[in-house]
């Protein structure tokens, strides 16, 4: 009964606006003054989880993405990617889609891959004739492939809480990630199969196309080469995930201001600030839910959900599906950082207890929680991307709803019960 009331006053704080790391230290609040805990230990408890050197990570990457997103490799990506696909009807959609996944190879962030490929793309779509909605809602869902191609934030957040490997977390993603980059450029084409206002973009002259395509590619090769130094370095045990997000910042910079020429003083310095307000915020909230989450434990949360879910089916099959419903009510109703801080610690020993290897998991779980980020009504991505675009949600709803039936939930049902898509890679790394 206490961590049913706790779990009340956490939703209802939410529901109320309040930011969410005091929201989760009014329910820890609530659990010591309840249920009678001795409150000396939480902080020294909090503090000592979070005092981890990984953790350097995190606030390191938010700001490789942020000086990425300010720097101009999003445009580089996005006129190589264009060589290929940008010539045919709906091919501006795909390339946005595949701009996302090489931008969320470098930068690990769904909001950052939002502003830098989004601000680009958007605008020549409009230009050459794409509906409005159809390219917001595209790149609500395909931004979110940040959270998914490695290196991933909420992976290495996940991997910390959930006593992983950060390695074999961020393998775990990149199947389900290449499933929706087909997937959503399958329904970009189909969507716009008979839609006569688009024109054809990117035609080059037969005589030039060797020369422009050597020109965009050696463009491009400095932005590819980021994710190859950061995931070969760690894949290559040169470096560890910390050393290679410290690496990412010192290559991005030189990068951003003597090759690209999008970075300067002043946008240095507010990546510098955007970045630091962010790892605040995250190691706030890392350290609320931490202490929550030990409490939560201390109550048996873990046992008791678990002990629910069979009262209704034994099957393992079953209970995987209900573990996938909670996890979308939680995408949707916080944001992704949130969301895999909270679930993480309780139901990863739910998942375990059915059978599903905690490296699977980690999979299941950041297709939940981006399919969360665009499912209406809360949909924050779903919003985000509204803004970013400069669309109507009104119009963005119908084709949002083809992508979450024919790309999202294919995908997560793939994911879910074809373990093999996120553990065969792990595993013939020997990560898992």
């Amino acid at each position: 009964m206490t961590v049913v009331i706790a779990i009340i006053v956490l939703i209802t704080i939410l529901l109320l606006g309040v930011p969410i790391p005091f929201a989760f230290f009014a329910s820890a609040l609530t659990l010591v003054w309840i249920g009678g805990y001795d409150n000396t230990f939480l902080l020294p408890y909090g503090y000592g989880q979070v005092s981890s050197l990984i953790l350097m990570a995190i606030p390191l990457f938010i700001l490789a993405g942020e000086l990425m997103d300010k720097s101009g490799i999003g445009e580089s990506l996005i006129n190589f990617v264009s060589l290929f696909i940008g010539r045919v009807r709906g091919g501006l959609g795909a390339v946005m889609v595949v701009s996302c996944g090489l931008f969320g190879a470098i930068s690990g962030s769904g909001f950052a891959t939002l502003s830098a490929i989004g601000s680009i793309m958007l605008p020549r779509m409009y230009e050459a004739g794409y509906p409005r909605g159809t390219s917001a809602a595209l790149i609500s869902s395909a931004a979110l492939l940040g959270l998914l191609i490695p290196p991933s934030l909420n992976q290495i957040l996940y991997a910390f809480v959930g006593g992983q490997s950060v390695l074999a977390c961020f393998l775990a993603t990149v199947g389900p990630g290449i499933v929706l980059i087909i997937l959503f450029s399958a329904v970009n084409f189909w969507l716009l199969r008979n839609n006569t206002d688009i024109k054809l973009t990117d035609r080059i002259p037969k005589g030039e196309r060797l020369k422009v395509a050597a020109k965009r590619t050696g463009w491009a090769v400095p932005a590819m080469l980021a994710p190859v130094i950061i995931l070969g370095g760690i894949y290559g045990g040169f470096m560890t995930p910390t050393e290679a997000a410290a690496v990412s910042v010192v290559y991005t910079v030189p990068v951003g201001i003597w090759f690209y020429r999008g970075l300067d003083r002043k946008t240095f310095l507010g990546a510098l600030i955007k970045a630091g307000t962010t790892a605040g915020v995250i190691m706030l909230m890392l350290l609320s839910v931490m202490m929550l989450s030990r409490l939560y434990i201390m109550e048996n949360l873990p046992q008791t959900i678990l002990a629910a879910m069979t009262s209704v089916s034994s099957n393992p099959k079953v209970l995987t599906l209900m573990l996938n419903l909670f996890l979308l009510l939680i995408g949707m109703l916080m944001d992704d950082t949130s969301a895999i801080l909270l679930t993480t610690p309780i139901l990863l020993p739910v998942a375990m207890s059915v059978g599903i290897h905690p490296v699977h998991f980690a999979a299941i779980v950041g297709v939940n929680i981006g399919l969360g980020g665009v499912t209406p009504p809360t949909a924050p991505f779903l919003y985000l991307g509204s803004r970013v675009a400069n669309a109507p949600v009104g119009e963005m709803l119908k084709p949002t709803m083809y992508l979450i039936f024919l790309a999202w939930i294919p995908t997560l049902i793939i994911t879910t019960y074809f373990p093999n898509l996120s553990l065969w890679l792990p595993r013939l790394l020997g990560y898992a």
